[in-house]
């Protein structure tokens, strides 16, 4: 996902670069059914896995594995990503991770996602938000690390990431809320 981007971005303008610019990247991560095909035969470390998009046909410990490797790819292009920002020191740059859901492994025979939410089991609703700042960014937004650091365990939900998203980027519009804006709080301006 990485490749090319500096290349890309030194390949804009001085105009375009000069308003900011925002990379938005989607990733498989651990959608399944077919966990194995998500993560590449180096960064396998939990074996046996279950290389099947019939799920029933693995053994819990298959089926974790598969999972379990995607969660440590997706670490994995985390850190790389992080590690990226901070050699673009030409930007106040920022990163935030939301996963869209979580994911049944066949607790109570149930797999994958998608049940409506009142029914659906926490592991589907409950899901990670990460979010790394550059120093520079941090400067820049008046956000204070040690502010967010003390509200990680505030529950957020995905209701707040559009306004959240609007918040770090100091968007100005009517439509903001900031009720639901993760990051309002620890403002420093």
């Amino acid at each position: 996902m990485l490749q090319d981007l500096d290349r890309r971005l030194d390949g804009l303008s001085a105009e375009a670069r000069g308003k900011g610019v925002v990379l938005v990247m989607h990733q498989m991560g651990s959608h399944g059914p077919d966990y194995a095909a998500r993560t590449p035969a180096a960064f396998k470390r939990f074996l046996p896995e279950c290389t099947s998009s019939h799920l029933p046909d693995c053994s819990s410990e298959e089926l974790r594995n598969a999972y379990d490797n995607t969660i440590a790819y997706t670490d994995h292009l985390l850190a790389s990503t992080i590690a990226w920002l901070q050699r673009r020191d030409d930007y106040g740059t920022a990163m935030l991770y939301v996963a869209d859901h979580g994911e049944s492994l066949g607790e109570n025979n149930l797999y994958l996602h998608g049940l409506p939410y009142a029914l659906a089991p926490d592991v589907q609703k409950h899901v990670p938000w990460i979010t790394w700042l550059s120093s520079g960014f941090e400067q820049q937004s008046g956000l204070s690390l040690q502010c967010l650091r003390a509200h990680a365990q505030q529950r957020v939900t995905h209701d707040h990431l559009f306004h959240s998203v609007l918040g770090l980027m100091q968007v100005g519009t009517a439509i903001y809320r900031r009720s639901l804006d993760a990051y309002a709080e620890c403002a420093v301006h």
